[in-house]
């Protein structure tokens, strides 16, 4: 039967978490952290899906006038009475989101940025009519929310009152209330990133660094700001003179356990749902990332399969986190791998680790400009992560990190990057493609062989012991149906059913009444040769031809391919 508490997929309100009875892990612990930390101004930087929005909420809904107490109810900071009894429900605060902030021209991303501002701001409609505000104060709120002196509304927040917006609201906040404010900004870079890809980076820096400089440096109302984002963006790019700003990224380790899972939280929400034995698989598929001193889950990654499982246990895992955003950087930085990094691909994807020294401070416009930093970004956006150990530790003090991918999930959108990348580069040799092609329905195994064999020491190889010998193969045969479909006229089939088995590949070339059969082999420690007999051997005793007769076909080639890491050995049936 499945419990009545439902999980919280693509939930970021705390209140409607709490509210509604979902599921929820008390990461409230936080609240208590940040107020020990005496820090004015703090800025949290994780990769995307690992609780900062909800995060926010959980503080915003904490601090906030009117706090609704029950919200805390049997959780970690409700513990803490001197403290809920000095600080909850005791400020003023503002808190927005600019995850919205992007479009394709400045003018429209400047737009939507100051209806963020305007619709938090409207959330305090009081002051417009508040005794403690002067007439001049009044009228700089109705300019906030877009309305004129005549009452209707305005379209476009001038260029200065935008700038000014967030120290005026917390000026006039702080006046009516006679408390200093609290200033919530998630997924602050989002709008660089969406600008430095569209072309108008310098005006948006421009705009955010009068905004939050004005918020945070010179801002008398303001009793302590929070800011999330994934990357850490250098100081002179948007926080010029801001003296009192903590960064704290996935290296520290204060703060390290309050976003993504623990494993002592994953084993008690499978526990919860009766799924206890499902651990093995979500801690190879979810777990390796390592923060501060703490591993951790992707929690969008858990909750996201616990849902499936509930509703089909038998359900196995997927890769959640690639549908949440695009894996633009990963492609990036495939397209500017030479041979050497190439082999460290090739070392990542085999299990193994790299060693690189790495800027975690970075602005988005150098973030492209050479292969050492997008190593940087990939590591902060989530798609590396450190390893640990003590020799890891000794090296972390000069800056260097030792690298890994962390678990299947991310181990999986490489290989499907890496696919793609590897199918696009193989277009660009179109007489070579068809070479390729042509050679298979005229039997001719060595220049299949030959040509396979050039293409792979163009790639990526899979090696390493410590992936499973069906995972090697399953490289291999992607990268030969990639190259196959050039001829968009075949009917190619992967893992067809046939005969007795399925076979990995079929081709039909119907015009031709031409079908050939490719069974592709990882020899392991034995011969190429073979696992080329090995692979015609399967494709007789299983009459994996069988399917291609039925459909008309007249003339049958069978191909054993044996590969291992960059060579390739093919031969005729």
């Amino acid at each position: 039967m499945i419990p009545a508490k439902p999980l919280p997929v693509g939930i970021e309100f705390f209140e409607e978490m709490r509210r509604e009875g979902f599921y929820y892990i008390d990461k409230t612990g936080m609240i208590k952290e940040l107020i020990d930390s005496k820090s004015k101004v703090s800025l949290f930087t994780r990769p995307r899906r690992f609780g900062k929005s909800l995060n926010m909420s959980m503080l915003k809904y904490f601090f906030e006038y009117g706090c609704d107490s029950r919200l805390f109810e049997g959780l970690v900071i409700a513990k803490e009475n001197q403290l809920c009894q000095e600080y909850m429900g005791k400020f003023p605060v503002i808190s927005i989101t600019l995850k919205g902030v992007g479009s394709r021209e400045f003018a429209t991303a400047r737009g939507m940025l100051g209806s963020i501002i305007g619709n938090e701001a409207i959330r305090f409609s009081f002051l417009e009519e508040s005794p403690k505000l002067s007439s001049m104060e009044k009228e700089q709120y109705k300019q906030l929310v877009n309305v004129d002196t005549s009452g209707k509304r305005a379209f476009v927040m001038p260029d200065e009152v935008l700038e000014d917006s967030l120290r005026v609201l917390s000026g006039l906040l702080h006046k009516h209330y006679n408390q200093k404010v609290i200033l919530l900004i998630d997924e602050y870079d989002v709008p660089l990133d969406k600008a430095q890809h569209y072309g108008y980076y310098d005006e948006m820096v421009s705009l955010l660094r009068g905004m939050l400089g004005q918020a945070l440096k010179t801002n008398d109302s303001l009793q302590l700001a929070v800011l999330t984002g994934c990357l850490r963006v250098a100081k002179e790019s948007i926080f010029t003179g801001l003296n009192n700003l903590k960064v704290l990224t996935v290296t520290d380790v204060r703060f390290d356990k309050y976003f993504g899972l623990l494993d002592s939280e994953v084993q008690e929400m499978l526990g919860f749902y009766g799924l206890e034995g499902k651990y093995g698989l979500v801690k190879e598929w979810y777990d390796g990332y390592h923060f501060g001193n703490t591993d951790v889950y992707c929690p969008w990654d858990v909750v996201n399969y616990v849902e499936l499982l509930r509703f089909d246990p038998a359900a196995f895992p997927r890769a959640f986190w690639i549908n949440t955003s695009g894996n633009d950087i990963l492609r990036t930085f495939l397209e500017m791998a030479k041979g050497g990094v190439k082999r460290e691909i090739e070392e990542l994807l085999n299990g193994g680790t790299v060693i690189k020294k790495l800027k975690e401070e970075l602005t988005y416009r150098d973030m492209y400009s050479n292969i050492d930093n997008l190593w940087s970004v990939l590591f902060t956006t989530g798609y590396l992560t450190r390893c640990r150990g003590e020799e890891a530790a000794k090296e972390e003090e000069d800056g260097v990190y030792r690298l890994t991918i962390p678990n299947l999930e991310i181990r999986k959108i490489f290989m499907e990057q890496v696919m793609e990348w590897i199918q696009e580069e193989a277009r660009k040799d179109t007489p070579g493609l068809d070479a390729f092609c042509d050679a298979f329905p005229k039997g001719d195994a060595d220049v299949v062989e030959a040509l396979f064999t050039a293409f792979l020491k163009k790639t990526i190889s899979i090696r390493d012991t410590s992936v499973r010998k069906g995972k090697k193969e399953n490289f291999y045969h992607g990268v030969l149906l990639g190259l196959l479909s050039h001829r968009e006229e075949w009917v190619i089939r992967s893992n067809a059913e046939s005969g007795e088995g399925f076979s990995d590949i079929l081709i039909e070339i119907e015009e031709e009444e031409i079908g050939i059969v490719i069974e592709v082999k990882y020899p392991d420690n034995s011969s190429l040769e073979s696992g080329c007999l090995s692979a015609l051997k399967q494709i007789e005793e299983k009459g994996y031809e069988t399917r291609l007769y039925q459909d008309g076909m007249t003339t049958i080639f069978k191909y054993g391919i044996a590969c291992e890491r960059k060579r390739c050995m093919v031969k005729a049936g």
